[in-house]
């Protein structure tokens, strides 16, 4: 069973996506919070799977929030997936760096939003459509951080290569195909590169690629 928090000061908002995950067999919401307080204190206390952030909340933010669960070693275990009203949010890029696993827009889809919370407890991330990529590829490219490029010499060849296809949104899969390897492969490949570079996730993988230059905006279709 996949448990969730949901952290939203709009108890409509909360309401409308208890409805809908509570209804699936294998996922339920866990708690319910209205800022950021309460969402940190209420991870801490649940051990959530996956929590649905807000990115705009009183007394503390989700950005301020997600930055306390994901620096928290014990939470390691958690996915923050942030919500968000605009798709060009000008937090979505910070978020993913502060260690988000990724980000939804409020009025998507109910599948896409399913599909969301069942990818993240899976390692994988919100990174695939097309619409995700071009936002990612925004706000790295509107990054003022410095580039981490000497990171790389840590991966080998093939590595450095996995790291940008992941970078412009592949799945495993997808990756596979490209490389003409087994999906397990194209998995262990990511996996180590994660590690070697310390990302925690799948989604701070696709900053990194981007920021030490690896893969740039204009790559992608």
């Amino acid at each position: 069973m996949i448990r969730v928090l949901l952290a939203d000061d709009q108890s409509l908002v909360r309401a409308g996506f208890k409805a809908l995950l509570d209804a699936q067999p294998d996922i339920e919401v866990a708690g319910e919070a209205s800022d950021g307080e309460e969402a940190v204190r209420k991870v801490g206390e649940l051990r959530p799977d996956v929590v649905l952030m807000d990115i705009r909340m009183p007394s503390l933010d989700g950005l301020a929030a997600t930055r306390r669960i994901t620096g928290n070693g014990d939470l390691e275990a958690v996915k923050v997936v942030m919500l968000t009203t605009f798709e060009l949010d000008e937090y979505v890029f910070e978020a993913i760096r502060s260690g988000a696993s990724g980000f939804l827009v409020k009025d998507t889809e109910p599948d896409e939003l399913l599909r969301a919370v069942r990818a993240v407890v899976d390692g994988d991330a919100l990174l695939s459509p097309g619409v995700t990529r071009r936002l990612i590829a925004e706000f790295a490219a509107r990054s003022k951080e410095p580039a981490t490029a000497d990171a790389l010499t840590r991966l080998t060849e093939r590595e450095r290569e996995v790291m940008a296809l992941v970078g412009i949104g592949l799945s495993n899969e997808e990756i596979a195909r490209r490389l003409v390897v087994s999906p397990l492969t194209a998995k262990t490949h990511v996996s180590r590169t994660m590690v070697k570079l310390g990302a925690r996730d799948r989604a701070q993988l696709v900053v990194l690629a981007y920021e030490s230059g690896l893969v740039r905006p204009g790559w992608l279709g």
